[in-house]
């Protein structure tokens, strides 16, 4: 690859709000692309902004509001804000099928020709009825509009290519390093109020039923009556989202061992004070949380859903997703066994050295856009 192989090439970068990872992916590629040469604005909501800081990345912000919920009032504002920012773009990417269905139409509204790229990081996790099918049907005409599908797990990269997508790739998502933990071990748990040899466990996510926060605390009640583990460990969840009150309540009424700390900018601490973290989650494609663990040396007990399997390999304890009582015996096999918990450790360790790192990723897409930019113009669909 060309040293600067983006060099004055126009790019906007398209999210929707976020609060985890998609934010994260997207502000970790900004300074190689940058440092590629390219001109990168990217454009999203204000509050993700807030959270992210894309400008001190070298790129330029422009607000554009695209909610996470389906709003068409709001969807043709925000594609008519998106409009006059592609004005001046050469490749547009979007992230997430949200930005990828605004994105979709500015390209339409704005009658250029702008090589456009899209990222899947999540499947649809809506229900059945009338506002599922709706939700595919966009889904279908969202991936047909780009020019080349990026899918962070197998699984979407099948259905992108079932729903008609010209040209997918698998392009794994990498966690950016964590910034150094700066307190031990021990000063971690004694300000969790742990003073004893009290097993922690940690889970870090956005709490939203995605998550599967519900199936945790249900298996929370199980284990914390379980003659094995005593005392009942203590679980703490690193995050913020619109299931706060929900989960906040039932911990209340039945007493659970849990705190809800909020979102944290420590996760590195409470990953080196954990004896185990759990990731219960209904769908991941790579989890940005299951890779932190394994870099860490945290054992990790998570659900066989989406891209984990492929992404963890036998370097986890792996339970179906719903299931909260196979969740709450692999919790407590691993907290009595400590042996089998060493084992998990090293072996998370091995396999997070098989995983690109951040700036490989940032290198592969930025052969990607250069790709695009010097091929030839494909006919629209």
């Amino acid at each position: 690859m060309a040293e600067r192989p983006l060099l004055d090439r126009r790019i906007t970068e398209v999210l929707a709000t976020s609060t985890g990872g998609v934010g994260t992916h997207v502000r970790s590629v900004l300074p190689s692309l940058v440092a590629a040469g390219a001109e990168v604005t990217v454009a999203g909501p204000r509050a993700t902004d807030e959270l992210f800081a894309f400008s001190a990345s070298g790129a330029r912000f422009t607000p554009v509001e695209i909610s996470t919920g389906l709003s068409p009032a709001a969807d043709a504002r925000a594609a008519g804000a998106l409009r006059r920012v592609l004005a001046g773009t050469e490749l547009v990417h979007a992230h997430g099928l949200r930005a990828g269905l605004v994105t979709a139409a500015a390209r339409r509204l704005a009658g250029v020709d702008v090589r456009s790229v899209l990222t899947l990081h999540n499947a649809l996790q809506d229900g059945g009825g009338l506002r599922r099918r709706v939700l595919e049907q966009l889904e279908r005409v969202t991936v047909r509009a780009a020019d080349v599908v990026l899918a962070a797990s197998s699984d979407l990269a099948e259905n992108a290519r079932r729903l008609g997508a010209r040209d997918v790739r698998l392009a794994p998502v990498s966690a950016p390093p964590l910034p150094p933990a700066t307190r031990t071990r021990t000063e971690v748990r004694e300000e969790l109020g742990i003073v004893d040899d009290r097993a922690l466990v940690v889970a870090v996510g956005r709490l939203h039923p995605q998550k599967g926060y519900d199936v945790l605390l249900e298996a929370v009640a199980r284990w914390s009556v379980d003659p094995r583990v005593r005392p009942a460990p203590l679980v703490v969840v690193a995050g913020d989202g619109p299931s706060h009150d929900e989960l906040a309540t039932r911990v209340q009424r039945e007493l659970l061992p849990v705190t809800l700390l909020g979102r944290r900018d420590d996760v590195a601490d409470l990953l080196g004070a954990a004896d185990l973290c759990v990731l219960p989650s209904r769908w991941e494609a790579r989890s940005l949380t299951a890779q932190e663990a394994l870099r860490a040396g945290t054992p990790l007990v998570a659900t066989r859903v989406g891209g984990l399997p492929e992404l963890l390999g036998d370097a986890a304890e792996l339970v179906p997703a719903g299931d909260a009582v196979a969740l709450a015996e692999a919790v407590v096999r691993v907290l009595c066994d400590s042996a089998h918990a060493a084992e998990l450790a090293e072996a998370g360790l091995r396999q997070a050295a098989t995983w690109p790192d951040e700036e490989a990723t940032a290198a592969q897409l930025a052969e990607l856009y250069r790709e695009l930019l010097e091929a030839p113009a494909r006919p629209r669909r």
